[in-house]
């Protein structure tokens, strides 16, 4: 049986795909396991500096795996909530400790959960055909995956709750338009692209990459004053790096600088 998520890492960018495609990649118990496991992989690999995650075959992610679902009626409310907890909400909580720039690159359509799971990246990368929508009122949910935290965070508020109410589709062009993607490329160019975005990043100095992360995240629930008052500790460690020496003498050389991230 192969990997429900595959794992490859080349110049610095690890690579994870998610390998269902006879289901459109919807994810079940499994799946979630292995990619928890490769973000793990991931993190603690000092040669990894950018992490991808797409999808194999024609779409990103169709969300959960409605025939591993089980019986509603079977489940007590304390069970949904524990297989909620215990299962695809590990993902968002394991990307929320990771520093290293996260892209997804939507090979095609994501919905539901598998849309929060796009959404939870740090980047989104469309190929031309993607498709996105939040499904979750059509099967009388709500977006038990962190839709309801990064939608409004991404387009707005209004924007957010009519995607969510709505369940409508929108192409890649209109999730450009609202900023729910940052970049559309044609369906043959996605992975190319986006690789040559993700290694230009993995050769940029990764200390300064991980803190900006940090410090664009956290400042999203600071006041100004400790959002500076942070930014200025940040300053301290890059200002002694051996990163920030290296730039300063490849620019006084004029040469390409090699960082370590150190």
């Amino acid at each position: 049986m192969s990997e429900p998520v595959l794992y490859e890492v080349t110049s610095g960018v690890a690579v994870l795909t998610l390998n269902r495609p006879e289901k459109l990649n919807a994810f079940n118990a499994e799946m979630l396991d292995r990619w928890v496991e490769c973000l793990d992989l991931a993190d603690r690999d000092d040669a990894v500096r950018v992490i991808v995650v797409t999808g194999n075959g024609k779409g990103f992610c169709s969300g959960g795996d409605v025939d591993n679902m089980g019986s509603a009626t079977a489940q007590t409310p304390l069970d949904v909530k524990q297989r909620l907890r215990d299962g695809v909400q590990r993902i968002p909580l394991r990307l929320a400790n990771i520093d290293k720039p996260v892209i997804a690159a939507l090979n095609g359509t994501a919905t539901g959960a598998g849309l929060d799971l796009a959404l939870m990246c740090d980047l989104r990368f469309a190929a031309e055909s993607a498709r996105f929508a939040e499904t979750y009122s059509r099967m009388a949910l709500v977006p038990g995956a962190g839709g309801a935290y990064f939608l409004p965070r991404l387009v707005g508020t209004a924007k957010a709750l009519e995607l969510l109410w709505s369940a409508e589709f929108v192409d890649a062009a209109e999730a450009l338009r609202i900023g729910l993607v940052n970049r559309v490329f044609a369906d043959a160019d996605l992975m190319p692209r986006t690789l040559e975005f993700a290694v230009r990043l993995a050769l940029a100095p990764p200390l300064s990459i991980r803190l900006m992360k940090r410090a664009v995240y956290q400042s999203a629930t600071l006041d100004l004053a400790t959002s500076l008052d942070l930014i200025s500790s940040h300053m301290t460690v890059v200002r002694g790096s051996r990163d920030h020496d290296e730039a300063v003498a490849a620019f006084r050389e004029k040469r390409t600088p090699i960082f370590e991230g150190r």
